[in-house]
């Protein structure tokens, strides 16, 4: 049996982990650096930062026998650079191809120069230029930082006020960044991943995540408020251009000298115009992965080892219907720094539960950032889901908050 390290922190990786734990191969999982929840579900937290490359190489090296990188951070330094050249298994992007995430600007000239879908932008670099430029956008529109940003750095604006304010603040907070001015598209958003090496890929059902604080879509962007997966409201037709734009994306890659394995998030936007490129990400998205890697019967540990050799194992999938609710600091996405208590789950709770923001011990655990926990919930359908995600988190909550709307989007499709 073999021994697997996950880098990360967050319920993303709760969820990788116990996936691979899953795996008959498989006989510990270490999460670096992990958090106090962890320990719970049946992991291991290892106190080294994920961005501490030599130390976590050091560590692979004594202790296990691949490695998966779980947050875009370490991806975009190059993480998987370094593993490589000390002759480690990982399965990540290297740092050219994470590009795709790390730079917005990069990823738009990408889809450009691969013919794909996409709203009309312009690249400013400084306030100036971005007041100009957007006379030249149609109301609302879409101010995006280059960077990364915890899926926080994108501003819808309504009107010319709440646009001239968002730039403000963005060149404010570094007068030399890189902004993308963004026309806004309607329409209903999916997640779209995939595992791949090359062009081989194993493509996952079509998600939706839930970015806004509020329900009904108000409030600020979050990191994610939960997740739906299969989304019912896409139609067969959507979920094939879906996956056709995986395949050009990989292929654009490959063209670009850019090849290499990891994860490919592909945000899309369905619009009465078609499919519209939103970004691209280089890893498993939060919370998606709480609602994908539960569907998923296959050995997690050898579907990734195949797709590290360059094969592809057909995913066989349960059937059902997930829907994942966020537990989050009530501050959250402000400052959550005052830490409240989190209730230890029993037992059976465990089974659903998927650590992030987590600190302490058992019996005394306490919040340790803004998204605290996820809570799944499976069903026959979406209703079902949706149901007993929200029965699992309630006693769960206490002082804690959550969206009360997750998969009402997909409820208002027919439910089988």
């Amino acid at each position: 049996m073999v021994n697997v390290l996950v880098i990360g922190a967050g319920a993303r990786e709760s969820a990788l982990g116990r996936a691979f734990l899953a795996s008959p191969q498989v006989q510990a999982v270490y999460v670096a650096p992990g958090n106090a929840g962890m320990a719970l579900i049946g992991l291991t937290p290892v106190a080294i930062d994920a961005m501490d490359f030599p130390a976590l190489i050091a560590f692979a090296k004594a202790h296990v026998a691949l490695t998966f990188v779980g947050p875009e951070q370490p991806l975009t330094a190059g993480i998987c650079d370094a593993f490589q050249a000390a002759g480690l298994a990982v399965f990540g992007p290297k740092r050219a191809l994470a590009q795709l995430e790390g730079s917005k600007q990069f990823a738009k000239a990408f889809m450009a120069r691969h013919d794909l879908p996409t709203a009309a932008a312009t690249v400013v670099h400084d306030l100036a230029a971005g007041q100009a430029a957007l006379a030249g956008h149609r109301l609302p529109v879409v101010i995006k930082a280059d960077g990364l940003a915890a899926g926080k750095g994108v501003v819808v604006c309504s009107d010319l006020p709440a646009a001239q304010a968002a730039l403000a603040r963005a060149y404010a907070a570094d007068p030399a960044a890189t902004v993308l001015i963004e026309d806004y598209l309607a329409g209903q958003e999916a997640s779209v991943l995939a595992m791949f090496n090359g062009t081989t890929r194993v493509l996952f059902p079509l998600a939706q995540d839930h970015k806004r604080r509020l329900a009904g879509d108000a409030g600020p962007n979050t990191g994610g408020m939960g997740a739906i997966s299969p989304a019912p409201q896409f139609t067969a037709a959507q979920q094939a251009q879906a996956a056709a734009l995986v395949d050009a994306t990989l292929a654009g890659a490959v063209t670009d000298g850019l090849d290499g394995c990891g994860v490919i998030y592909l945000g899309l936007m369905f619009t009465v115009d078609g499919p519209k490129l939103l970004e691209y990400n280089v890893r498993f998205g939060d919370p998606e992965t709480q609602v994908l890697l539960t569907q998923v019967q296959n050995d997690f540990y050898q579907l990734t080892v195949d797709l590290l050799a360059g094969h592809a194992q057909p995913l066989v999938l349960d059937g059902r219907t997930y829907c994942g609710v966020v537990a989050v600091h009530p501050d959250y996405p402000g400052d959550t720094s005052r830490p409240l208590p989190v209730a230890t789950p029993d037992q059976a709770a465990l089974d659903y539960w998927l650590p992030a923001g987590v600190a302490g011990t058992q019996g005394a655990l306490t919040t340790a950032g803004g998204r605290v926990f996820t809570v799944v919930g499976a069903g026959p359908n979406l209703a079902h889901a949706q149901l007993q995600a929200y029965a699992r988190v309630a006693p769960l909550l206490g002082e804690l908050a959550m969206r009360q709307d997750i998969g009402a989007k997909g409820l208002r499709q027919p439910q089988d």
